[in-house]
């Protein structure tokens, strides 16, 4: 039996789970999903916004793949704690394979950074995703008015919570307290801005449109912004050659802004580009507002700096410029790209392959892509694995690598314990009234999973 561990359990780590129980080339494998949270899905969880119901149902695509009887489900054991690092690892598997991301966010760089009131857009989603880590105070919803820096989907997605009214989200499964806090939130423009031009967004069109269908809130653009962009300003309506299609479509929805009158509804989203941010303002020891250069495009496809400059009041500035890997425990590290280095998934230590340590995901190639984008990248990384199967599996691996975690002084929360937890979450959201509602801490998720975890 070809015994293997996948550290991580979201897409990556589930769908490299799945690409080594449906194949052929070696028939008897048995794989454990190792998490450091004892709730599976990764980001499915704790990074799609709560209103996006369809996305959040892929939770049923990955759960399908765990439920397999030649996989199983390991919550609440993180690798790198109570001795647990890749050396231990490959004495209890044949083979490990990394899929833990990219968990830290990109800085911005500039004076102001750290003032409170200011917060990466991570924290934010955390927050209302109901991760257990995340922080519950801090985020200054009694503003009048928060910028939200970035133009990809995080950043829309930010955007949109901001501005939706709470009883629109009642329905979903946000923790209670993010709900109250957004229901008393007084936050009445939400100002979402980019270094670049419509043109280079990131977001999809569909995340885009999800703005202009808000109820209770309208999209306004500024016509000096857009007139910057020379895909926007082609008279013709037509975007230059090799645009690709997505930007091309961003750039019809925008437009579509542009022409009609705001409806003058209670909360308003200013989409702004061109600008850059230098400086985050203080008043009192908080966060007032933030300074921007207005950039112009340069004959490389990129910005340059004008010397004019623009400030946005905002009492809370939320940062949606991309995510950065962490460098995983005992593994080789890559600081200028946040990966680690590896060929073709093979983990290369001093450029050479290390038998029986894989990666997968964003670890692997950076954090770009799609959900679907983690499906090729983790196929690739296991058929690696397979070519070198039958020499790792010449060592002798651990006969019971659970029981060898519970010695080494982790709790492991198995599949049983996460269900307990799904039935507890279910059951708080009848008692308020809601749909299943996510329980946010440690203590409520462990002891949720109770008995039925064996802990």
């Amino acid at each position: 039996m070809l015994r293997v561990a996948v550290v991580g359990s979201g897409p990556s780590g589930v769908y490299a789970a799945q690409s080594l129980v449906q194949q052929s080339r070696v028939p008897d494998v048995r794989v454990h999903v190792l998490d450091r949270l004892p709730c599976p899905y990764g980001l499915v969880r704790y990074g799609v916004a709560p209103d996006h119901e369809k996305i959040k149902s892929l939770q049923n695509n990955l759960r399908t793949v765990l439920e397999d009887e030649r996989i199983d489900f390991i919550g609440n054991v993180e690798v790198g704690t109570h001795g647990l690092d890749p050396g231990r690892l490959l004495e209890l598997y044949h083979a490990v394979v990394y899929c833990v991301g990219a968990a830290k966010d990109r800085r911005l760089g500039v004076p102001g950074e750290d003032l409170p009131g200011s917060h990466s857009a991570t924290e934010f989603v955390s927050w209302y995703s109901a991760h257990p880590d995340a922080s519950g105070n801090g985020f200054a919803l009694g503003a009048r008015s928060a910028v939200v820096i970035g133009v990809g989907n995080v950043a829309v997605d930010v955007a949109r919570i901001l501005a939706r009214g709470a009883e629109e989200l009642r329905a979903t499964d946000v923790p209670q307290a993010a709900l109250g806090a957004l229901a008393v939130s007084r936050i009445r423009e939400v100002h979402m801005v980019g270094r670049r031009g419509p043109s280079q967004a990131k977001f999809t069109t569909k995340e885009l449109r999800e703005l202009g269908s808000l109820p209770a809130a309208e999209v306004l653009v500024e016509p000096e912004d857009l007139a910057l962009d020379p895909a926007y300003a082609d008279p013709s309506g037509i975007a230059p050659a090799g645009l690709p299609a997505v930007n091309r479509r961003n750039l019809d929805v925008v437009r579509g802004w542009a022409g009609q009158p705001p409806p003058g509804r209670d909360r308003q989203i200013h989409l702004r580009f061109f600008l850059r941010p230098v400086e985050l303002l203080e008043r009192g020891g908080r966060v007032a507002g933030v300074r921007f250069e207005r950039t112009v495009p340069d004959a490389d496809g990129g910005v340059r700096g004008t010397g004019r400059y623009e400030e946005i009041e905002a009492q809370l500035v939320l940062r949606a410029v991309g995510y950065r890997g962490v460098p995983p425990a005992g593994l080789p590290f890559d600081s200028e790209h946040g990966t680690v280095p590896h060929s073709g998934g093979r983990v290369l230590r001093d450029g050479v392959p290390s038998p029986g340590e894989y990666v997968a995901g964003w670890i692997k190639r950076g954090p770009t892509g799609v959900i679907g984008t983690n499906r090729p990248c983790a196929k690739e990384t296991v058929t690696s694995l397979l070519d070198d199967a039958a020499t790792l599996m010449l060592r002798p691996v651990a006969a019971d690598p659970l029981d060898a975690l519970r010695e080494s002084g982790h709790r492991p929360v198995p599949w049983p314990g996460w269900m307990a937890i799904e039935a507890a979450e279910a059951a708080l959201g009848l008692t308020l009234g809601r749909r299943s509602v996510k329980i946010a801490d440690w203590p409520g998720l462990l002891s949720a999973a109770g008995s039925a975890a064996h802990l």
